[in-house]
């Protein structure tokens, strides 16, 4: 599993609650099954973890406060006009060494 997307994870672990579901396999091989979607599981449960870990630090202020802002998706034109309205000379905060 190392250098395993997370996306590629997702995909092995649905395919294998299908064939779980679908019961047609002997307890043997639903047995292996299960195992296996045990880990794909655990593999999915700790790459989200480390994301919102990062999340977490990106929204972090300079006193290392977690501050929340709402999600609010956007397309790619309002992206276009965020940057073009941010100032030139502001530059984007660095993540702290410790966290």
């Amino acid at each position: 599993m190392p250098k395993e997307r997370f996306e590629d994870a997702l995909d092995k672990l649905e395919k294998i609650v299908s064939r779980l579901e679908e019961g047609d396999i002997s307890l043997e091989e639903s047995l292996k099954l299960f195992e296996e979607g045990i880990k794909w599981s655990r593999f999915c449960s700790q790459k989200l973890e480390e994301a919102e870990k990062k999340v977490e630090i990106l929204l972090k202020d300079r006193e290392g406060n977690r501050k929340t802002e709402p999600f609010e998706p956007i397309n790619s034109s309002q992206i276009s006009q965020e940057s073009s309205k941010r100032d030139p000379s502001e530059k984007a905060e660095e993540p702290s060494e410790d966290g």
